[in-house]
C-alpha cells in the first residue's frame, strides 16, 4: 500500500482553494455554544451523544436508529468495510476518487476492481459499473458528486444499481449534497443494502472537528456499530454539530455564495479558452496542460492554494468555488501566472 499524505501544512494565511473546505469559516453559532459548553469538567467526562444524535435525527428527518455518528466520512467508510468485506471480497470503486475508498478496501485485503470515468468528459459509468457487478461484489463505494472530477449520477441510476447489486453494501458518500441537491437518502427504506454518508466538513465549515454520519437501515446500523469505537466522536465534535444544524439560514446562505462563485469560475475559464468539466459540487476541475504543476506553484507563490490533480488525470488543476470575491482574486493571480 501507499500511504496518503495530504500536503496540509504550510497554508494558514493563504487563500484555501485546494481541499474543497468551506472559505468562510463555520456557523457563529458553533462558536457560541462551544465557548459556553467548554471548562476544564467538560474535558474529563467521556463523550455524551444523546443530545447530539436528537438534533441530528430532527435536521435528517430520520430516526435515530438510521444512522451513526462518525469520525468524519472517513470512518463512516471504514466501519461499512470493516463490517461488511472480508479478507479476498471484491470491492468496487471508481477511479479517479476519493482516496480513502481504496485505503481502507487495502487495508481490508478486499479485491478490487476499479473502473474509470469515462475520459473524453469525466462522466460517471453507469453501464460499465452495472457490468462489474458479479456474485462475489461485497462493496460499491460511490462518490455523489464525486471529487475530482465534480460528476453527479441522479436517483434513476442509483436505483439500477441497487438493484443489480441487492448482494452487496452501496456507499453514496454525498460530502458534496449541499451543493448538489440529489440524494439517496429517501431510498434506505426501500433499499437494505443502501448506506449514505454526510460530512460536516464541506459546507458546515467544521473539517477540523471530524463528524459526519452513516445512514442505512436499522439492523445495518446495528451490525455498523459493532465494528465502531465508542467514542470516536470527540465531545467538541458533537457539541459543535448540534449548533451548525441549527443555523440553516448561514448554511444556505454559504451554499448560494459557493454556487454563484462556481457560476464565475466556469465563465472566468470560458473567457480565457480554458477548459473546465462540468461539476456539481463546490470545486471545478480545468485543464492547464503540461502548466499543471508551474500553475499550482506560481499561484501559491502569490498566496492562492488549488490542488494539482494531473498524477490522476494529465494536466487537470481543481480549484474549491468559494466566493464571488475569492474567484476574482484566484483569476487575478491566474491571470498572472498563465500569461
Amino acid at each position: 500500500m501507499a500511504p496518503y499524505s495530504p500536503p496540509t501544512s504550510g497554508r494558514a494565511g493563504k487563500l484555501r482553494l485546494d481541499f474543497n473546505e468551506n472559505t468562510v469559516g463555520c456557523s457563529p453559532r458553533v462558536i457560541e455554544l462551544l465557548t459556553q459548553k467548554l471548562n476544564a469538567e467538560t474535558l474529563t467526562i467521556y463523550p455524551e451523544y444523546e443530545a447530539t444524535r436528537a438534533a441530528l435525527a430532527e435536521y435528517f428527518q430520520l430516526p435515530e436508529s438510521q444512522f451513526l455518528l462518525s469520525n468524519g466520512t472517513d470512518e463512516a467508510i471504514q466501519v461499512l468495510v470493516n463490517t461488511y468485506v472480508d479478507d479476498g471480497d471484491e470491492v468496487i470503486i471508481l477511479h479517479p476518487s476519493y482516496a480513502m475508498y481504496r485505503f481502507y478496501s487495502e487495508v481490508a485485503g478486499a479485491r478490487i476492481v476499479s473502473l474509470d470515468y469515462r475520459p473524453a468528459d469525466l462522466s460517471f459509468p453507469v453501464d460499465e459499473l452495472l457490468a462489474a457487478i458479479t456474485p462475489r461484489t461485497r462493496a460499491i463505494l460511490i462518490s455523489n458528486p464525486n471529487n475530482p472530477t465534480g460528476t453527479a449520477i441522479g436517483v434513476g441510476p442509483i436505483v439500477q444499481i441497487l438493484e443489480r447489486a441487492p448482494h452487496a453494501a452501496v456507499l453514496l458518500d454525498e460530502a458534496y449534497y449541499e451543493f448538489c441537491g440529489i440524494t439517496g437518502l429517501r431510498l434506505i427504506e426501500q433499499y437494505p443494502n443502501l448506506f449514505v454518508s454526510r460530512t460536516f466538513s464541506k459546507a458546515f465549515g467544521m473539517a477540523a472537528l471530524r463528524v459526519g454520519c452513516l445512514f442505512s437501515q436499522p439492523d445495518n446500523i446495528r451490525y455498523a456499530h459493532k465494528a465502531q469505537s465508542p467514542y470516536s466522536v470527540n465531545l467538541l465534535a458533537a457539541i459543535a454539530v448540534r449548533a451548525a444544524v441549527e443555523d440553516t439560514r448561514f448554511l444556505n446562505h454559504y451554499v448560494e455564495q459557493a454556487l454563484a462563485a462556481r457560476g464565475d469560475l466556469y465563465a472566468g475559464f470560458t473567457s480565457r479558452g480554458i477548459h473546465a468539466y462540468p461539476s456539481q459540487a463546490n470545486f471545478v476541475l480545468f485543464r492547464a496542460g503540461e502548466r499543471a504543476i508551474s500553475v499550482r506553484d506560481g499561484l501559491r507563490d502569490r498566496g492562492v492554494l488549488v490542488r494539482d490533480r494531473s498524477y490522476e488525470i494529465a494536466g487537470c488543476v481543481r480549484v474549491t468555488a468559494g466566493t464571488p470575491a475569492q474567484v476574482e482574486r484566484f483569476f487575478a493571480a491566474l491571470d498572472e501566472v498563465w500569461s
